[in-house]
């Protein structure tokens, strides 16, 4: 804990205002997750959109009175309140954590790479928990915000740091070296992921390499050229340096290296590795027969070795290596819960993201958190326990069932809290006992335990039951595709995210709720029964109602949406409405019809239409249009047509009303092929779902939502066997036969039969054989290596882009999504 008297010398801030001194434990760059504003110190960092100056006065009516501003920021500041200035928030942020750092001599281990850096960090916690007092990174904490963050964790009780570093672009890492400042190096693997921001292969694991200028050992895999070029490079360079030295420690299945593979045998669930290290024979087993897992496993024991660990125990300690869950997922539980499983570990940071992703759904009021002892805090339980009970008061958390003794021996600290229920339980057995006396339904519940308590046999009892096909919905790659899109949409221009037709597929409420915690200014449903079913669900933004109906005005006025008013019948309607309710002022959006010819006021009627809407009863909200082929590079004429007719109309529409109002015309094409009619709002719709339709390559998107069923059953068929109703499927020569539990009732459209459509098995394409069935499809599986039911099978996603599906479909992606049906359970995750 530093004193904020403290803090300002070692950024070197200027005192802006100073109301008294404060001790500083918590660093708070989000202003939504203020859990303890009055240990806290906000750094108000600038983004693209948002600007952390302009939460200032809601952070202190939080309590928060310490903040971090940039200097000349011409802002307002809370009366009360320490205030300092630096040149550079983030530098300070950083140089915090850096000095911060500077106070342990325990050994550190950074790790970078391409892909497995969270994988290993967790497989190394878990390995050495019974060792050390372990700090590590929360989550995927690897960004310039997020290392600084991780590394204010580190206090004396630890004995050991593990911090994993991810950089996009050159320069970055030098920065995120000077936080960390590793003793012990890691270096994963390299491969094509996040290298947009390098001009090749060679300068970004060069870039990597600068994590690692200080430290005393690196771990690597010599199987990747690069690397070893880049290694060498550094080593040569720090010969340079007086007392600058790096010893490597590599693996390898190919070249001789300190620990040299030279076998591996796989069955079902584990590999068998015999290899050398240090002229000694050595074999063990790993229980994952994938590549990603066996060469993060590899990278494991050679840091273990390196850590001092003999063989035979690192070898009853790897079969012991459990799945690291990389999300929270989301589910449908019982009794129309929701269940929120993050069942792999328990520790204060972890229980914040946890915690606050609890706190964005909305779909009931009521919250339950199941939390087990949070081991190796290093503070009394008092305090621990302390700090966990405000962080559910200021949640608002209505229930907690508390599992373990050392939780169960502070329930008094729980009890205490005005209007939360508790229940404590002596150990996991104990609940599952008492399970079904507890009453669990429409709530959310949050399933948060340290992995010794095995969390994992509960999430049944929670779970509602599912059909086998489910449709995934990640939510990190929802905000990632709305940060891709808020890259090239100008600042002061705002977003409404379209959420009809469920989201495109992909839910109602929690994605809306998802767009609501990220700020987006608009929400767009296609009828008034979705916004009110959004309003039920808290949802406070705006909302848009498309296609409203007359016999839905009440529950518009009830609801408080706002109806696109489209004709002059439907504004009849409604103002006869509002006059019979005593309404004024009512808000509203007037879309006019520039050449999508589907619905509109003509332009020719905007003054008329004008002059009708200032006597009050409406208050227009927007104008808008559709564009009809923006995302057609040969309509480029035609779109400007209708961008001219619309502004020429608009700026009628306000000359009448006298006032002004948000224009919009742009869809998620425009956004990136017209930039010039971005406006003053946006419609961003299948974008934010993971589909470029502008096919412009500018963005980096990813799918939202993938598709998984599941085989029922696997034939073997001879030539000239017939498959499905009518025959239509005729094997011609023999085959391997699944069927998938997936039909047209599930969205999967029909014409994707007899050999048109594909799914993925074993990640190999196989195709669809004979017609597709109500509940079922048959593929022909030869191709995909052994199979067996059960096997998971993927429609669409990632791996098989949703677009290839609706081009087999000879349709658009927005039919396949829109089409999976509500039997397909959803399940929500987020990275």
């Amino acid at each position: 804990m530093y004193s904020i008297e403290q803090i300002a010398g070692i950024v070197k801030g200027k005192w802006i205002q100073q109301a008294g001194t404060a001790s500083i434990e918590h660093l708070l760059t989000d202003s939504r997750k203020a859990l303890f504003p009055e240990t806290s110190l906000f750094f108000a960092l600038k983004g693209p959109r948002r600007d952390g100056h302009s939460f200032l006065d809601e952070l202190a009516a939080k309590g928060v009175t310490n903040f971090i501003i940039t200097a000349g920021t011409d802002v307002p500041l809370p009366a009360g309140c320490n205030c300092i200035a630096v040149n550079d928030v983030l530098q300070a942020l950083q140089n915090l954590a850096a000095f911060h750092r500077k106070q342990f001599t325990y050994p550190v281990i950074g790790i970078t790479g391409s892909n497995g850096k969270t994988i290993v960090k967790e497989w190394i916690n878990q390995l050495l928990e019974e060792q050390y007092s372990i700090v590590r990174s929360p989550k995927s904490y690897n960004s310039q915000i997020g290392v600084p963050l991780s590394i204010w964790q580190m206090a004396a009780h630890h004995t050991l740091g593990i911090f994993e570093a991810g950089i996009s672009q050159a320069g970055e890492m030098d920065r995120l070296e000077k936080v960390i400042q590793p003793t012990i190096g890691i270096f994963t693997n390299i491969g094509e992921a996040h290298s947009e921001g390098f001009l090749n292969m060679r300068q970004k694991v060069r870039e990597k390499l600068q994590l690692f200028r200080h430290v005393n050992t690196l771990v690597y895999c010599s199987d990747y050229p690069e690397i070893n070029e880049g290694v060498a490079e550094l080593v040569q360079n720090l010969r340079k340096s007086p007392g600058d030295k790096i010893d490597v420690f590599t693996w390898s299945t190919k070249t001789e290296a300190r620990l040299r593979v030279g076998s591996m045998l796989k069955d079902e669930r584990n590999t068998y590795v015999s290899a050398v290290v240090d002229d000694t024979d050595i074999s063990f087993d790993i229980p994952f027969t994938d590549d990603a897992s066996i060469e993060n496993a590899l990278t494991c024991y050679c840091t273990l070795l390196l850590l001092g660990m003999d063989h035979r125990r690192i070898q009853e300690k790897l079969r012991q290596l459990a799945p690291v869950a990389m999300r929270l997922e989301l589910k449908k539980g019982i009794n129309n819960c929701a269940v929120i499983n993050d069942s792999y570990s328990a520790d204060m940071s972890s229980l914040r993201i946890a915690l606050d992703f609890l706190a964005r759904q909305q779909q009931h009021a009521r919250k339950t958190v199941i939390l087990s002892d949070i081991p190796e805090s290093g503070k009394t339980a008092k305090e621990l326990y302390g700090q966990v009970a405000a962080a559910l008061q200021e949640k608002k958390i209505d229930r907690l069932i508390g599992i373990g003794p050392h939780i169960s021996r502070q329930q008094v600290l729980f009890n205490q809290l005005p209007g939360i229920e508790t229940t404590f339980y002596p150990d996991t057995n104990a609940f599952r006992r008492d399970f079904y006396r507890l009453k669990f339904q429409h709530e959310t519940i949050l399933l948060k335990g340290a992995r010794v308590f095995a969390f994992e046999q509960l999430l049944p009892l929670l779970e509602q039951k599912i059909h086998q096909t489910i449709l995934e919905i990640n939510l990190s790659a929802v905000v990632h595709n709305l940060q891709q899109y808020q890259q090239v949409i100008s600042p002061k221009t705002r977003i409404m995210a379209m959420v009809k037709a469920a989201s495109y597929g992909s839910g109602t409420h929690e994605i809306a709720g998802l767009l609501q915690f990220h700020k987006v200014d608009y929400l767009a449903v296609a009828y008034a029964d979705e916004g009110v079913e959004l309003r039920k669900a808290g949802i406070s933004l705006p909302i848009m109602v498309m296609n409203p109906e007359t016999t839905s005005f009440d529950a518009l006025v009830q609801y408080q949406l706002e109806p696109d008013v489209y004709s002059s019948a439907l504004l009849d309607a409604l103002e006869a409405h509002l006059e019979k309710e005593g309404i004024n002022a009512f808000p509203v959006h007037i879309e006019l019809e520039t050449g999508m010819n589907r619905l509109g006021f003509d332009t020719s009627d905007a003054v008329d239409l004008g002059k009708r809407l200032s006597q009050g009863r409406c208050r227009v909200q927007s104008v808008f249009t559709h564009l009809a082929s923006s995302e057609d590079p040969g309509s480029e004429s035609f779109t400007m047509q209708q961008a001219d007719r619309y502004l020429g109309a608009a700026n009628q529409l306000e000359q009448q009303l006298g006032y002004s109002f948000i224009r919009h015309v742009a869809n998620s094409a425009a956004i990136i092929r017209y930039p010039s009619l971005q406006l003053d709002m946006v419609r961003l719709g299948i974008g934010l779902y993971g589909i470029d339709s502008a096919a412009s390559g500018r963005l980096k998107l990813t799918e939202v939502s993938t598709l998984k069923t599941t085989i029922a059953q696997v034939k073997h068929l001879k030539k000239g066997d017939t498959v499905g109703y009518g025959r239509k499927g005729v094997v011609e020569k023999d085959t391997t036969l699944i069927t998938v539990r997936l039909g047209y009732a599930d969205g999967y459209p029909r014409r994707l039969g007899n050999g048109k459509g594909k799914m993925l098995v074993n990640g190999k394409l196989a195709p669809v054989m004979g017609t597709v069935c109500m509940d079922m499809t048959m593929l022909d599986a030869s191709d995909a290596g052994a199979v067996a039911e059960g096997d998971e099978v993927i429609v669409f996603g990632d791996a098989l882009p949703v677009q290839q599906v609706a081009e087999w479909a000879q349709t658009i992606p927005y039919e396949i999504l829109t089409g999976v049906s509500q039997r397909v359970k959803r399940v929500y995750f987020e990275e």
